[in-house]
């Protein structure tokens, strides 16, 4: 069904993977990545989706182009293709232990990942990010871990939860110019009682709660496997908690200042979505440097 919106004719998401060619997952994916567009509308979003964040749709105008792309529609399926461990470590031609190091080291961040039935995390990795690693970092690819990866790594710890997380998070804040749902955003991914003690107002928890986005659709059939799930959504070390912490307070301040009103009309219509790409927002590390910048809604 194909429906006019904004003067341009867009396509639900199940037509639009049909469109492409894709699976449903793929097409997810596909648009979390920008490689494919899509638009607000104005109809409602499902039941958890978070305000504008859930009502999105596919131009039909971006389906024709992605078709008259050559090679489609196996090029496009090449670009949001994913890849296991071990799959990663045949097209670097190294051995899964070292890639696990280097994801560990956050060299390279996941996109997706589900939980099998123990409880394991199993991270996928975007297979276009890990030749670009490989050709960008050859030196990494044999010898000794340098000295710095090689400290942080006996230390214990592990980047890749805190890298799907900001990645995650940065693709929501691109996708509204709303503060409440911006700051639902963030809210998602601090712990209860940090995020209580940030959010003082039981109100604006309340409504944060019921902005709260979608971040990650897997299915869980244990309870170890929930435990994991959760884990994996959930900001832990002191210093990422701190990060989203000092971001939250920032989006809630914009939020009461901008929409005060909307702790009184819950229900009140969210503003269109920001156009352009989603803002530089991943707190990547590196075994080098220790940078990172806040988020914006810029």
């Amino acid at each position: 069904m194909t429906v006019m919106c904004d003067g341009q004719q867009t396509l639900t998401m199940g037509r639009a993977a049909r469109e492409l060619e894709l699976r449903t997952g793929e097409l997810e994916l596909a648009t979390q990545l920008g490689k494919v567009r899509t638009v607000l509308t104005g109809t409602g979003g499902r039941p958890g989706a978070g305000g504008s964040l859930g009502r999105r749709r596919v131009p039909a105008e971006e389906i024709a182009r992605l078709q008259a792309e050559p090679c489609f529609p196996e090029a496009l399926r090449e670009r949001i293709r994913t890849v296991s461990t071990n799959e990663a470590a045949e097209l670097m031609g190294i051995g899964p232990g070292r890639v696990v190091r280097l994801t560990r080291a956050g060299c390279f961040g996941p996109v997706r990942f589900y939980v099998n039935r123990y409880g394991a995390v199993v991270w996928l990795y975007l297979a276009a990010e890990v030749t670009d690693f490989a050709d960008r970092e050859p030196d990494l690819m044999r010898g000794n871990t340098p000295a710095a990866m090689r400290v942080m790594l006996d230390s214990g710890q592990d980047w890749r939860a805190r890298q799907w997380r900001s990645r995650r998070v940065a693709q929501l804040m691109g996708q509204t110019d709303d503060p409440w749902e911006a700051a639902a955003v963030i809210a998602a991914v601090l712990p209860p009682e940090e995020l209580a003690s940030v959010a003082e107002d039981p109100r604006e928890r309340s409504l944060l709660r019921r902005l709260r986005p979608v971040l990650a659709s897997v299915i869980t059939v244990t309870p170890a496997a929930r435990e994991s799930f959760e884990r994996v959504l959930t900001a832990d070390e002191f210093d990422e908690v701190m990060w989203y912490r000092v971001n939250l307070s920032r989006e809630l301040e914009t939020a009461r200042r901008e929409d005060p009103g909307r702790l009184r009309t819950p229900a009140a219509a969210s503003s269109a979505a920001r156009p352009g790409q989603p803002p530089s927002f991943l707190n990547s590390p590196s075994w080098t440097t220790e940078t990172s910048s806040l988020p914006s809604r810029s």
